[in-house]
């Protein structure tokens, strides 16, 4: 993955993240400990790893949203997605607090598609949570 994010530059970094924010199991935090790590400028690595990974969180919005039935029937088969469901239909909203973490986050952004969230409130919590965490990671590689 490192190897793929240095060899196709920034773009490489946005689709890691891209597919890291689906149900992919890939690390977009160590490519962005990559880049920031081989030089790339600290705010254009921000900007691809969030616009990447914030475009998959829609995705999965997406998926749950629009394919809810199939899409509900395939996380039940899931450890991570039954938790996801069970965690969007006992506290709704609120569950996306968690949508940061890993193996929980990602099932919680297509369980808040399943259970139709409003859009707006969808983007407003996840998005602020995602960049608050490549924040937070850049901060922490970059001193």
């Amino acid at each position: 993955m490192t190897d793929f994010v240095t060899h196709y530059g920034l773009w490489g970094l946005l689709l890691t993240s891209f597919l890291a924010a689906t149900l992919i199991p890939i690390s977009s935090e160590a490519a962005l400990a990559a880049a920031l790590g081989y030089g790339f400028p600290v705010m254009q690595a921000l900007a691809f790893a969030i616009v990447g990974n914030c475009l998959a969180c829609l995705l999965n919005y997406g998926l749950g949203y629009y394919l809810r039935r199939g899409t509900q029937d395939r996380m039940q088969r899931s450890r991570f997605g039954r938790k996801a469901l069970q965690w969007s239909e006992c506290w709704g909203t609120p569950a996306l607090l968690l949508s940061w973490l890993p193996l929980i986050g990602d099932p919680l952004t297509v369980a808040a598609g399943v259970g139709r969230v409003p859009l707006a409130r969808f983007v407003v919590l996840v998005f602020s949570l995602r960049i608050a965490r490549y924040l937070a990671i850049a901060g922490f590689f970059t001193g």
